[in-house]
């Protein structure tokens, strides 16, 4: 039994949770199944192959896959050894990547062999790093790196602890490129993320547990734990957090060969392996997985799905209702969440109570503040920035200036407010209206896209849509949509210019609809709303500033 001196440490959780379910499933990607016990021989052989290159307490361990069973090794293998995991957007240039790693001061880099040649191209301007780890074909792998495989096959059941030992201090980061400058490095401890994480466990584990009854929930679940499917990738903290959090209760995280949303692929894999928990993001994933069920309604069985998440993106009312016409047993699950607060928000629907899209309930813990350091009273129509009291992040990797701005303590209390706006209704329910980023000043009136674009998306001709500020002389500001119109349509512009005045003030519709083949969103659903500026601005002869 791993020891139990860091109640409130991943490893530790972890490995308890192997001796307990052996091999009954941790993983499983397409064909391959990884019992328990050998997710936790892996992980030892990965730390062990990590400390045999000289690495020091607390140094970082950069990730760079796509969604498959080394993700999670790699994390185990890191919090086993007292080291930091550190996400990375497979989608980053050579010089985003290198900008991440210098910053994260990264020792390690795992990466797997589809990108060989992007590190290859970018390792001699990266020496902080002692050992490159390379997944794939180990026929293939170059001299300067070590092979993953074989690290992991020399693992065995002898848990690996660093000489230092382990604290429940230990760091995990999470870089957030949010909607303005460079990646910021988010800086979690595991006491922190443990209690978040299994907050909606038989047993949370919070300070004073008792392991005893923990550990007697985790045995009694059987063959019954649930299977978890993280449609969005793991290098984003909606599709991370939930897979951690689920192996803290044993259960089994499945993942996609796919390396681009295929819906099709999502819904088998949920009907063979009876997956019970569905990881999206927003509209971007659910319009799709819709489609593909009014298309089929037959073809799949999901009967076992209990519980579709999402966090971070916009989920439109009639989207989650036409999907509990097909999953009528399933409970929605719409979190209002970023990398640096957990928790500020909560929907839930199921089949007999749709809730109204981007309302939520304030979390336990969850505030609206405004400017001037007042939380916000239910009813006044006073807008604040929405964040959390309690657990939260220690800040910013090496930024002072940025944690002290998103982190800032109002009269002996700490906060975390990210950026998003909100108001609280007098039912205590609070509206989101927007990162402030991206506020549109159109006439003195503040106007915040996502409320804008969720009016456009009920539009019958329309599938998403973006809502971007272009100059102009007489409001300063205006209005312009970009949509992506729903297949075999052509929006009339007038006609949705209207549809938005019917349900929010004039002021707040956009001046011109621009159709475009497809709005291009990252794989967690967020949008460039720089890009599609620029678009707008040039489709309407605007120069650039």
């Amino acid at each position: 039994m791993a020891t139990t001196s860091n109640v409130l440490h991943f490893a530790d959780r972890w490995e308890d949770a192997a001796t307990i379910r052996g091999d009954l499933p941790a993983q499983i990607h397409g064909d391959t199944v990884i019992g328990w016990t050998e997710f936790n021989r892996r992980a030892n052989g990965i730390a062990t192959a990590m400390l045999d290159a000289g690495v020091a307490q607390q140094d970082k361990v950069a990730q760079y896959f796509h969604n498959g069973t080394e993700y999670l090794q790699g994390v185990f293998a890191s919090f086993k050894a007292s080291l930091v995991p550190v996400n990375t957007n497979y989608r980053y240039t050579d010089d985003e990547l290198v900008y991440l790693w210098d910053n994260a001061d990264a020792a390690v880099v795992m990466f797997g062999e589809e990108f060989t040649d992007n590190v290859d191209r970018i390792r001699d301007r990266l020496p902080k790093v002692k050992l490159w780890l390379r997944s794939g074909d180990a026929a293939e792998c170059p001299d300067w790196a070590s092979d993953w495989d074989a690290a992991a096959a020399a693992g065995t059941d002898d848990n690996v602890v660093g000489p230092w030992g382990r604290s429940e201090g230990d760091r995990w980061f999470l870089y957030t490129g949010g909607t303005t400058g460079m990646p910021k490095g988010v800086m979690w401890d595991n006491e922190t993320l443990v209690q978040i994480c299994s907050r909606n466990h038989p047993v949370p584990l919070v300070p004073g547990v008792d392991l005893d009854a923990w550990r007697a929930a985790v045995t009694e679940v059987g063959e019954n734990a649930t299977r978890g499917l993280p449609g969005a990738p793991l290098m984003h903290g909606t599709g991370h957090i939930t897979a951690i959090g689920q192996l803290l209760q044993g259960g089994c995280i499945v993942t996609l060969p796919s390396r681009k949303l295929d819906v099709e692929l999502m819904l088998d894999t949920c009907h063979t392996h009876r997956v019970n928990a569905l990881v999206i993001v927003g509209d971007a994933f659910a319009r799709p997985i819709l489609a593909a069920l009014d298309a089929e309604p037959d073809r799949w069985d999901l009967s076992s799905l209990m519980l579709m998440v999402s966090s971070g993106a916009m989920w439109s009312q009639p989207v989650k209702e036409r999907l509990l016409d097909h999953i009528p047993q399933m409970i929605i699950f719409d979190s209002l969440g970023s990398s640096e607060a957990v928790g500020m928000g909560n929907s839930y629907s199921s089949k007999a109570s749709i809730s109204t899209t981007a309302k939520f309930e304030l979390g336990e813990s969850a505030v609206v503040i405004t400017e001037d350091g007042r939380r916000v009273e239910p009813g006044s129509g006073d807008i604040g920035k929405v964040g959390v009291v309690g657990l939260m992040p220690l800040g910013y990797y090496k930024d002072e200036v940025k944690t002290a701005a998103t982190f800032p303590t109002i009269d002996g209390v700490r906060y975390s407010l990210p950026g998003d706006f909100a108001t609280v209704e007098a039912d205590g329910t609070i509206t989101l209206l927007g990162r402030g980023s991206v506020c549109i000043n159109t006439g003195g009136e503040k106007v915040f896209p996502e409320e804008v674009e969720e009016t456009l998306k009920t539009h019958p001709d329309i599938v998403d849509a973006i809502a971007v500020g272009v100059p102009d002389e007489r409001f300063g500001q205006a209005i312009v949509a970009v949509v992506e119109p729903t297949a075999g349509t052509d929006p009339d512009e007038a006609s949705v210019i209207a549809h938005v005045k019917q349900t929010l003030a004039s002021y707040k519709a956009p001046r011109r609809i621009l159709p475009v083949p497809s709005l291009t969103r990252a794989p967690n659903g967020k949008i460039d709303y720089k890009r599609w500026t620029s678009h707008a601005r040039s489709e309407l002869g605007i120069a650039e500033n």
